[in-house]
């Protein structure tokens, strides 16, 4: 018989039901399932600081509404984060994430909304001119990919996947079109050292809940709708 535990998720928030259907459930997604409610509601992601999904989609879409013509929404998740966890602890995890947190932001800028979605998941609206996005986001993934030291001196290496959606080129502003388009993006680019800007072919992919179909965690999501 299937399991259905009940995580709490906060006053004035419905319970989160988690079955197991299809896919049995790893005690990795629990937590990520978890983590991404609490981020949710989080004004700040208290790990890194950064914002939670709440406030990133506020400022974001401000951006967006301002400088449609040069935003851009960028998705951003940690290759093999999970063997990490595994192998390292959940202590280096948190070191790895915190890190890449840091990193990302410094090269967002203080105008960007960035912002901490789920476990190794992050998300940045910003301004890039249709020039420089390319190497922009060339940028972002060399500095993503330089090795974590520890504060017991361990190394750890470390890489990220990285899609782009540019508000121009899709010719629309909506922001979970274009996280969509981005989301999509990333997979196209998955652990091959490059990031990938969204077309027009990425909107029409299929989604639950604003993300892409398919991606680790959106069965979930889709049954506690």
């Amino acid at each position: 018989m299937n399991s259905a535990p009940r995580l709490g998720t906060g006053s004035g928030q419905r319970a989160l039901l988690i079955t197991t259907l299809a896919v049995p459930l790893t005690g990795w997604t629990v937590h990520a399932v978890a983590l991404h409610r609490r981020l949710a509601a989080a004004r700040r992601d208290p790990l890194t600081g950064l914002l939670g999904r709440d406030g990133y989609t506020a400022k974001a879409r401000q951006i967006l509404d301002r400088y449609s013509d040069t935003a851009t929404v960028i998705m951003c998740d940690l290759d093999h984060f999970k063997g990490i966890n595994d192998t390292l602890g959940h202590a280096a995890g948190d070191a790895v994430i915190a890190a890449s947190a840091k990193r990302l932001s410094d090269w967002a800028g203080s105008r960007a909304a960035v912002g901490r979605l789920g476990g190794d998941e992050f998300a940045v609206t910003l301004r890039i001119t249709p020039a420089r996005r390319q190497a922009r986001l060339a940028q972002l993934v060399h500095r993503l990919a330089r090795p974590v030291v520890l504060e017991d001196h361990r190394v750890v290496q470390v890489a990220a996947s990285i899609g782009g959606a540019a508000a121009d080129t899709l010719a629309t502003t909506d922001l979970s079109a274009l996280q969509r388009a981005a989301d999509t993006a990333l997979y196209q680019g998955k652990h091959t050292g490059r990031p990938v800007l969204a077309t027009t072919d990425d909107l029409t992919v299929a989604s639950v809940n604003g993300r892409r179909a398919g991606r680790p965690g959106t069965h979930t999501l889709e049954r506690t709708a």
